[in-house]
C-alpha cells in the first residue's frame, strides 16, 4: 500500500498530477477542491508531497493501479468517509468533491441536499444517502481551513456583478437584489454570475 508520494510536479489535467519519481511519473488523481492547494504548496523546485489513497480497480481482463493524493490526512479521512455511501465509489468521489471539503462538510451536517445536487455525478437520492449516511459525523471536516473564506468572497463577486448587469438592464437598485435573493432562495448552489442571471431569468419568465 503507498500512503505517501514526494516527487517533482511534471504535469496537471483537470482532476490530476504528474509527479516524478527516481525516474518514474505518476499519475495522482486528486479531487478538484484540493488540487489548486497542493500545487500552490509545492516548493520553488516544484517537489510537493502528498498523502495518498491507493487501491486496485479490477477490470475482467487487468486490474489497474490508481493512487488518488491527498494534501493532509484530514483530507483523506473525509474522502475515506465519504466513499462508504453506497453508489460512491473512489473515482466518483475525486470528481464530487470539487468544492471545499468545510462546504461539502457543512452542507452534509445542515442536510442541505441542494448543495450536495450541485456536486458531480451527485443526483437528489444520492444526495439523501449521503446525509444519512454521514450527517452528525463529519464535523471536524467543516473546520478544515481550505478556502471558505475565499468562497464566501467569490459569492460576494458574483453578487456585485450581478447586480450591476441587471442595473445595466434598467432594473433599479432594490429590485434587482429582491430578485437576486429569491433567485438564491430557489437554488442555493448559485456559484457564478451566470448562473444568478439564469436563475433570475427563469423566475421572472415564470412569475
Amino acid at each position: 500500500m503507498i500512503v505517501r508520494i514526494s516527487g517533482k510536479i511534471v504535469g496537471q489535467q483537470a482532476n490530476s498530477i504528474y509527479v516524478q519519481c527516481y525516474g518514474m511519473t505518476y499519475q495522482v488523481l486528486v479531487p478538484v477542491a484540493s488540487i489548486q492547494r497542493i500545487i500552490e504548496q509545492a516548493g520553488p523546485d516544484g517537489i510537493v508531497e502528498m498523502v495518498t489513497y491507493h487501491y486496485h480497480q479490477i477490470e475482467p481482463s487487468r486490474s489497474i493501479p490508481v493512487m488518488i493524493g491527498f494534501l493532509n490526512e484530514i483530507e483523506k479521512d473525509f474522502f475515506e468517509a465519504f466513499i462508504t455511501v453506497s453508489g460512491i465509489g473512489p473515482r466518483a468521489a475525486v470528481k464530487a468533491i470539487n468544492k471545499p471539503i468545510s462546504l461539502i462538510a457543512k452542507a452534509i451536517d445542515e442536510g442541505d441536499i441542494a448543495f450536495l445536487k450541485s456536486l458531480p455525478g451527485i443526483g437528489q437520492q444520492r444526495a439523501k444517502e449521503i446525509i444519512a449516511k454521514l450527517q452528525n459525523k463529519v464535523g471536524k471536516f467543516g473546520l478544515i481551513q481550505d478556502g471558505e473564506t475565499q468562497h464566501k468572497k467569490a459569492g460576494d463577486d458574483v453578487d456585485a456583478e450581478t447586480l450591476a448587469v441587471l442595473t445595466q438592464l434598467g432594473y433599479k437598485k432594490p429590485e434587482a437584489i429582491a430578485m437576486m435573493d429569491k433567485a438564491r432562495e430557489t437554488n442555493s448552489a448559485i456559484s457564478s454570475t451566470e448562473e444568478l442571471l439564469n436563475e433570475v431569468y427563469r423566475q421572472r419568465k415564470t412569475g
